[in-house]
C-alpha cells in the first residue's frame, strides 16, 4: 500500500495512479512475452541464466531490476544474492523488480511459470496502487466540492 500525504493534491494523486498503470501494462507486455515467446533472446534471458545456472551452495536468489522507459519494460540488471538485503541504492534505480529463488537446472517452462507468478503479483500491486490513488484523489475532489 502507498502512504498518502495530507498535502497531495488530486492532481498529484491521478499522476501518481497514471504512473502505476504504466508500469502494470509494461509488465503486462513482458509478462506476455515470458508466456508466449522464446526465453533466448527475451529480456529475462538473464534472468533465467542466474536463476538456472548459479551455485545454489554460494547464492540464494537472483533478482531482475526493471525500470519502465518509454512504457516499455526495461531489464537493466540482475543481481545475485547470498544473505542480506539489497543496497537501497541499486532498489532506488528501478522502477520495480522480480526475485527469485536460484534453483540450479531448472527448466525453462518451470522458470516462465515462477517469473510470470512473480510478475503478476507486480501487475496487480501496482493496479491497487494506482485504484488507491484515484480513490484518494476522488475523495479529496468530493472534499472541496462540498
Amino acid at each position: 500500500m502507498t502512504e498518502h500525504s495530507a498535502d497531495e493534491s488530486p492532481a498529484e494523486l491521478r499522476e501518481e495512479a497514471a504512473e502505476h498503470e504504466e508500469l502494470a501494462d509494461a509488465l503486462e507486455e513482458l509478462l506476455e512475452e515470458l508466456r508466449d515467446g522464446e526465453l533466448k533472446g527475451s529480456r529475462l534471458e538473464g534472468l533465467f541464466d542466474e536463476v538456472s545456472s548459479s551455485n545454489p551452495n554460494i547464492w540464494n536468489i537472483v533478482s531482475a531490476f526493471i525500470d519502465v522507459e518509454d512504457g516499455e519494460a526495461v531489464v537493466t540488471d540482475e543481481s545475485k544474492l547470498a544473505q542480506g538485503s539489497w543496497a537501497p541504492e541499486i532498489v532506488e534505480g528501478c522502477d520495480t523488480m522480480i526475485t527469485l529463488d536460484i534453483e540450479y537446472g531448472m527448466m525453462p517452462d518451470e522458470f516462465k511459470y515462477i517469473a510470470g507468478k512473480k510478475l503478476s503479483q507486480r501487475i496487480e500491486e501496482f493496479r491497487e496502487q494506482a485504484a488507491e490513488a484515484r480513490n484518494k484523489a476522488d475523495e479529496l475532489e468530493a472534499d472541496t466540492d462540498n
